[in-house]
């Protein structure tokens, strides 16, 4: 006949040591991906001291005499306009960005700069503001401030990376 363990038997213990519980999980997907940075070009995008930069320059000097060629990438943080240099041995990788650009419907400005956006799905979108910080963005808001008053019926871009996301672009719609 089996003894049953009591209490203070290391057997016990040891099964209360695998009992796991995981409160939180999420899908998984990661906000960027690593590309080795040789093949990384002007335009594409890659991340900067943990800003998404689209690259604006990017050059690679010779291999020295202590190792690797280097490649020197200067880029323009999508959200802020900020100028950012880096500087990564090409062979080894740097993060990119998941990058995608969206079109909504705009439905409406508030006074404080929110605006109400549609999805092709129906749904409504209200959690962003219009564009501010840089010269380019405060014209583009303008911009949909007055063709919305004006009652032209708009399609706004929004550029979404890393959990950010805003109003890059705008453009009249043909349905009338």
């Amino acid at each position: 006949m089996a003894a049953v363990p009591s209490p203070g038997d290391p057997s016990v213990a040891d099964e209360e040591h695998h009992d796991v519980h995981f409160e939180n999980t999420d899908a998984g997907a990661s906000k960027t991906y690593p590309q080795q940075a040789g093949t990384i070009r002007k335009n594409a995008y890659i991340v900067i001291r943990g800003r998404p930069c689209k690259v604006a320059d990017v050059s690679t000097s010779k291999t020295g005499k202590h190792g690797h060629a280097k490649c020197v990438f200067v880029g323009i943080d999508i959200f802020t306009g900020k100028k950012m240099e880096d500087l990564t041995p090409s062979s080894h990788n740097c993060d990119v960005p998941h990058v995608t650009r969206q079109d909504y419907t705009l439905l409406d400005v508030s006074d404080d700069g929110f605006v109400s956006l549609m999805t092709e799905g129906g749904d409504t979108k209200d959690d962003l503001t219009l564009p501010k910080g840089t010269d380019e963005a405060d014209k583009l808001a303008a911009q949909i401030k007055a063709d919305f008053d004006a009652g032209k019926e708009l399609i706004v871009s929004v550029l979404s990376a890393m959990g950010e996301e805003a109003i890059c672009a705008v453009k009249t719609s043909n349905v009338q």
